[in-house]
């Protein structure tokens, strides 16, 4: 029986990513690399064939309920395989002889950690973190104080330079891109990923304010538009542009330029960071089609 940790942190990521394993022989877990300061990045799949499905989340710290939901639907979609039951009144295991599903629960276990425990959590990074440490901002970013979500190889120079007008030119809490695109272990593993299974779409996740950010500038690549509809049609939240700080450097963004392939930003619930952990049901109730969906489509 699944139960939902009241934290997400290193020690309940590795006990759900390993009972996931042990309960379901056909799943693989794994993991796609090492953050800065050498945690694993899991990765978990289902599945096989040419086609593949990406999901991912946990890229900011404060925003671990994005794990937690890819988790859930992990155990979600292998009980649907193992007992034959339909998922959200879809035949899950039929498709997954042709297609395999990928998810990346959490980017940026670093983050998350230190968002929880505070900068000793950083290790070797511990005195850049205090450096960095704002008591009046979230940290979101890595162990090096970037954000992974501002790291990726598209804009980065013209998101750099509207970092610096905002007065961000080093390590912080978060919105810092760091010195150069792809610069962190994080951002490479994912874009190694990527670059080796090259999914058809991907979903990335983070919270709040229930919309769904489906283009980079005015770039929609062929069945963005129509997965959009589906998406906010299944789940209810509506969709969103990106502008300023958040134009460029994202993983949508670099997906959606490198492939030429839908991808999403999908920012879960509402309210204010960190979400708290009594959200997380009626998150889940209301994305869970989404996510059945954005599986198999």
């Amino acid at each position: 029986m699944w139960t939902t940790p009241q934290i997400l942190d290193d020690s309940a990521l590795r006990r759900c990513v390993c009972g996931l394993r042990d309960d379901y022989a056909f799943l693989t877990a794994g993991s796609i690399g090492r953050s800065r300061a050498g945690r694993p990045i899991f990765s978990l799949s289902i599945g096989h064939g040419e086609k593949s499905v990406l999901l991912c989340g946990g890229f900011h710290g404060s925003e671990w309920l994005t794990a937690l939901l890819l988790l859930r639907f992990c155990e979600a979609l292998c009980r649907s395989v193992q007992t034959g039951t339909p998922l959200c009144e879809v035949d899950v295991a039929s498709y997954l002889t042709r297609r395999e599903i990928l998810l990346v629960p959490c980017v940026n276990p670093d983050g998350t950690e230190i968002f929880l425990h505070g900068p000793q959590a950083a290790g070797r990074y511990e005195q850049t973190v205090r450096d960095a440490w704002d008591p009046r901002t979230l940290w979101n970013a890595n162990a090096a104080g970037v954000d992974i979500n501002h790291n990726f190889d598209a804009g980065w120079q013209t998101l750099r330079e509207t970092e610096r007008e905002s007065g961000i030119t080093g390590p912080a809490p978060r919105r810092y891109g760091g010195e150069t695109a792809e610069s962190e272990p994080e951002t490479r593993a994912l874009c190694g990923l990527c670059r080796k299974r090259k999914p058809q779409h991907a979903l990335a996740f983070h919270s709040q304010g229930e919309e769904i950010f489906w283009r980079y500038g005015k770039t929609a690549p062929p069945r963005a538009e129509a997965l959009l509809h589906i998406f906010t049609s299944s789940s209810g939240y509506v969709p969103a542009e990106n502008a300023g700080l958040y134009a460029h450097g994202g993983f949508k963004d670099w997906f959606i330029e490198t492939f030429c392939r839908p991808a999403f930003t999908v920012e879960i619930g509402k309210g204010r960071n960190p979400l708290p952990p009594e959200d997380f049901e009626e998150i889940w109730e209301k994305l869970r089609e989404m996510l059945t969906l954005a599986a198999v489509l």
